[in-house]
């Protein structure tokens, strides 16, 4: 499947202009463990269209009987996104989900009210060594949505819109871009995809969106006269028609942006929300950790422990 307009629908490139608004280079944190690197919230964006957290994970390498392990927690105000470049991992949830995640594949889970989950290296992929390397975004939910009911969704990699042309590839992984829509049911306007480009290869920037941004995940690619970088998030300035050019090794990006938000977004550890109040209420009924009758449940299948309120 191609995109049009093609490539060169695009010309002239917009050499010479200065198209990036925020250059972010991400922060290493610890997270238990296993270390990644968060480009989302940055201190002077916190967010990319309704994308509020951006972390990559890995590449790391385990040795057999080792893993990840983050215990059951909360969320509330957002939905995660979860998709692996190598590797897999088991999701489960207070909704019942038990679902193993696979690269190419998509898990969308909207936390709306509240929801608990926990993802962990299973017990089969422990038997032998292995790897992780993927990204973990959060999309802050509109005003309307906050307070959904919690879902989960998951969708096979044969199942997202998958674009080729001229030495570039796209998988659409969430919202429309290029004249697809991605299956996964969303609040907003938006997207995100996985690109890879060729050396030399060009692709352009989704337009239609009111905010849009990319992340090298490897390689390096030249906008508007500059160069960006493994590691790097760029957000682009509204409006301008741009196409991504890869650099003499290729590149792997990720693609986000959409609609922005009526407001900003209070985040305090694995809560957002529109009001102080919110979040508050999420931390006293997640601190009283009534499991039976209150607002969060532990995931079926993993109840044993969590993790404690900061």
């Amino acid at each position: 499947m191609s995109w049009n307009p093609t490539l060169n629908a695009l010309s002239p490139e917009t050499d010479g202009v200065d198209a990036i608004e925020t250059l972010i280079i991400p922060r290493t944190r610890d997270i238990g463990g296993f270390e990644v690197r968060r480009a989302l919230p940055a201190p002077k964006r916190q967010m990319v269209g309704p994308f509020i957290f951006f972390d990559q994970m890995g590449p790391a390498e385990f040795l057999t009987g080792q893993g990840i392990d983050v215990r059951p927690h909360p969320h509330i105000g957002l939905a995660t996104v979860t998709y692996l470049f190598r590797g897999e991992f088991q999701h489960r949830d207070s909704l019942g989900s038990d679902q193993m995640i696979h690269p190419g594949a998509v898990n969308w889970m909207i936390a709306g009210n509240g929801v608990t989950h926990s993802e962990r290296t299973s017990a089969a992929t422990r038997q032998n060594p292995s790897s992780l390397f993927g990204i973990q975004t959060w999309v802050a939910l509109p005003d309307e949505a906050e307070d959904v009911n919690a879902a989960f969704e998951h969708h096979g990699k044969e199942t997202l819109p998958f674009l080729s042309e001229a030495g570039a590839t796209a998988r659409l992984i969430l919202g429309t871009a290029w004249g697809e829509r991605a299956p996964v049911r969303t609040f907003n306007e938006m997207f995100y995809a996985d690109a890879e480009l060729e050396p030399g290869a060009a692709i352009p920037l989704p337009d239609g969106h009111e905010d849009r941004g990319i992340y090298v995940v490897s390689g390096s690619v030249t906008v508007g006269g500059d160069t960006l970088d493994t590691g790097s998030m760029a957000v682009f300035r509204p409006g301008d028609r741009l196409s991504l050019k890869a650099g003499h090794a290729g590149a792997r990006l990720m693609l986000l942006g959409g609609e922005t938000l009526g407001g900003p977004r209070h985040i305090w550890w694995n809560f957002v929300a529109s009001s102080k109040e919110r979040i508050d209420a999420a931390k006293e009924a997640w601190q009283a950790g009534d499991w039976e009758h209150g607002r969060f449940q532990l995931p079926p299948g993993d109840t044993e422990e969590f993790i404690p309120l900061p």
